[in-house]
């Protein structure tokens, strides 16, 4: 397996596997912001994984945060703004490889810090962070009132 930062060449698998993460991103909204992301990076990290014959089994999508992150004690801190493992390359360390390289390059910028979210539905994602290292530190529930 190997792991690279992304790049235009791989704009099509990442699109593909960021439409498989969060598919409400449809109608082009996934190429525009790798097309952002790749021509200004900003302070985010994009990786892709790939098997030795190149095929794409994942990527990681990291930056950081300056803002207050919930259950974190410093600032700024890296964050997993997403993460994804093709089904048939899951439970074979390729999350784990990618997010080890994130917590290399936070370090890098002097960060204590790595936070991610998920959704409290979803189990299989709490799941993964957990075996990854992550520590829950709280739940949120928002609201919203609409005003007229």
């Amino acid at each position: 397996m190997k792991i690279a930062p992304a790049t235009a060449a791989d704009d099509a698998d990442w699109a593909k596997m960021r439409g498989a993460l969060w598919p409400s991103g449809a109608g082009g909204v996934h190429a525009r912001e790798i097309a952002e992301l790749l021509v200004e990076p900003g302070e985010t990290l994009n990786l892709i994984a790939r098997d030795d014959d190149g095929h794409a089994l994942g990527f990681l999508e990291a930056s950081v945060r300056h803002d207050y992150v919930n259950g974190c004690k410093t600032s700024p801190v890296a964050f997993l703004e997403g993460i994804f493992v093709w089904p048939a390359a899951r439970s074979q360390g390729v999350a784990r490889a990618l997010v080890a390289e994130a917590e290399t390059w936070a370090r890098h910028r002097g960060l204590s810090e790595f936070a991610s979210d998920a959704p409290v539905q979803n189990r299989a994602s709490q799941a993964m962070h957990e075996a990854l290292g992550f520590e829950e530190t709280q739940r949120v529930v928002f609201f919203r009132k609409v005003l007229r």
